[in-house]
């Protein structure tokens, strides 16, 4: 045991302090004592031996080692890293917003995305799989009763149990309702599309020309704006939806409509959390991720139904795609790769074994209104673009749960 005090003839001076200081403490209580007691010895004998007990010895400890000439010991190499992570996260509080942002998007979400995809496909031992499922339930409050196999040892590892299918009674769709949710979630912004920018949370918008791409011109008119170009009639305008998928929430997205898919694009990107605390924060965040956008056309027009990816949300699965592949481990920033299911050469592609696809025709996919389209690896975001008539309503408000099969809105 190291010693801190000297071990010369100091110590000699250093007891003698020690003596004095407690005298000093000591003698203005026992006076005190001796004049309540008459000069008696019993009670204040008792009380100044108590107050031995509660002598402060800080003051004394700082007087020996300022005599000693001696340093405090230094702080356990336990607590360093707790103490340098502190003092990082107040430095960095004290940073610009912008600073703090840049800082998170330079983040390789990618990697750990990919990381997190082969971490998913890892088998669990038996004995592992439900004190980890049943620690995941419990923090993302999952309702496994809805679930078709609510065995947890049937899930063979985190993938599965993330893309657990729900019995089919669970989810009926709305059949008065013409477009109905495609994904269990909360709503976070819904309404009219106004000056072709969308707003991802209130407040924080983004470019829709950015988010879908260059569209094909209806007209020679240059000057109508990206907006006009989506729509096919005059009578009618352009309406959006954004969904998001909590962690918690059933990972499969279904058809909103009878529709008919022509294109899908592919746009690889970053993936940033959609969470709506970090969308608040980094405009266009949606344009920035990588996102696969499915456009075809439905009873009113344009319609279109966007999946975007986020950390740990690299895979996104199109069941009648099988040539879709996300998250690659190359990209060229701004780049995207199309697929156009209009082409001759798509008449040879089937059903997948998933179901919702009903026929494959020259013209594109047709789907039925809630059938099953695709799935994400963990929660993520849907977002609807679509075209209808100018006396089409809502029925939501900011912030509700919605699960797949109720209804959006109606004409």
């Amino acid at each position: 045991m190291v010693s801190f005090l000297p071990r010369d003839g100091s110590r000699l001076r250093e007891r003698d302090l020690l003596r004095q200081v407690r005298r000093q403490r000591r003698a203005p209580y026992a006076e005190k004592e001796s004049e309540k007691d008459g000069g008696g010895g019993g009670r204040g004998a008792r009380m100044s031996a108590r107050f031995r007990l509660q002598v402060p010895r800080l003051a004394l400890r700082q007087r020996l080692s300022g005599f000693s000439g001696s340093t405090s010991r230094p702080a356990p190499w336990r607590r360093r890293p707790i103490a340098f992570l502190c003092y990082i996260l107040s430095v960095s509080a004290l940073r610009p917003l912008a600073n703090r942002v840049a800082l998170y998007r330079s983040f390789p979400t990618r990697i750990l995305s990919r990381a997190w995809g082969r971490l998913n496909g890892v088998e669990l031992p038996t004995w592992l799989r439900k004190p980890v499922y049943s620690l995941y339930i419990w923090t993302f409050g999952v309702n496994m009763q809805e679930a078709a196999v609510e065995d947890l040892h049937h899930y063979k590892n985190l993938g599965e149990f993330f893309r657990r299918r729900l019995k089919p009674a669970v989810r009926p769709v709305c059949a008065s309702s013409c477009l109905i949710s495609p994904a269990d979630g909360r709503i976070l912004h819904f309404g009219r599309v106004k000056n072709s920018e969308v707003e991802q949370v209130k407040g924080v918008t983004y470019s829709l020309e950015n988010f879908l791409g260059p569209q094909k011109r209806r007209s020679n008119d240059s000057s109508s704006s990206f907006r006009d170009l989506l729509l096919s009639s005059p009578d009618n305008d352009l309406f959006h939806v954004v969904i998001y998928l909590a962690p918690g929430d059933y990972h499969c997205f279904h058809s909103p409509t009878d529709w008919r898919v022509e294109l899908r694009r592919h746009f690889p990107g970053s993936l940033m959390s959609v969470n709506p605390g970090v969308a608040r924060l980094i405009k266009e965040l949606f344009c920035l991720n990588e996102r696969v956008a499915l456009t075809g056309q439905w009873q009113h027009g344009f319609f279109s139904l966007t999946a975007v990816g986020a950390t740990n949300v690299g895979s996104i699965r199109v069941y009648f795609d099988q040539e879709l592949h996300t998250n690659a481990p190359r990209y060229s920033k701004g780049s995207f790769h199309d697929r156009s299911y209009v082409a001759p050469g798509d008449k040879e592609l089937r059903a997948g074994e998933e179901g919702g696809v009903v026929s494959v025709e020259g013209r594109g996919v047709t789907l039925q209104k809630g059938a099953v389209l695709g799935e994400f690896n963990l929660g993520s975001t849907i977002v609807l673009l679509f075209e209808a008539p100018k006396d089409f309503s809502f029925s939501l408000r900011p912030g509700q749960q919605i699960r797949v099969g109720e209804g959006l809105g109606s004409l």
